[in-house]
């Protein structure tokens, strides 16, 4: 059976190499531009919604591994889920990465949960979640590009 180091390394290396929902959607409703500038990483994320629920979305970037990773992953994660539903995901996600005392739940979190081993390399954490604050900002209607500093 895999460990999470393994799971870990196992899906970061699919979802960069074959990134999900990698692209632009025709004619988004909503555009957002994140940058990390500590590590370099550059995505455009692009968002349709209808009647409440995020109905597409798909994500442009280049970056380190686990930023793609990361985005491919959310995308999955969010995508037919309502808005709500997508706030109420990255507060539980952002909380897994960063607070080392809550417990991996993959009942919960699905492959999302193998990023819970950024929190221990805290600079590879806003890796992780620089799609997940994009997504936050463009949610909450906000056009400023986000930045991880």
């Amino acid at each position: 059976m895999l460990d999470l180091k393994d799971l870990y390394q196992e899906v970061i290396v699919d979802h960069n190499r074959s990134p999900r929902n990698f692209g632009k959607i025709e004619h988004p409703q909503k555009i957002l531009e994140g940058f990390n500038p500590l590590c370099g990483d550059r995505l455009t994320l692009y968002l349709n919604v209808d009647d409440g629920r995020i109905a597409d979305i798909k994500f442009d970037a280049s970056g380190c591994a686990i930023s793609i990773a990361s985005a491919s992953l959310m995308t999955e994660e969010v995508k037919r889920k309502s808005v709500a539903e997508a706030e109420t995901i990255f507060t539980d996600f952002h909380e897994l990465v960063t607070d080392s005392g809550q417990q991996i739940d993959f009942d919960k979190f699905g492959k999302l949960a193998v990023l819970a081993g950024v929190r221990d390399y805290p600079s590879r954490v806003k890796c992780a979640t620089l799609c997940w604050h994009t997504l936050q900002a463009v949610l909450a209607g906000d056009d400023t590009p986000v930045t991880t500093e």
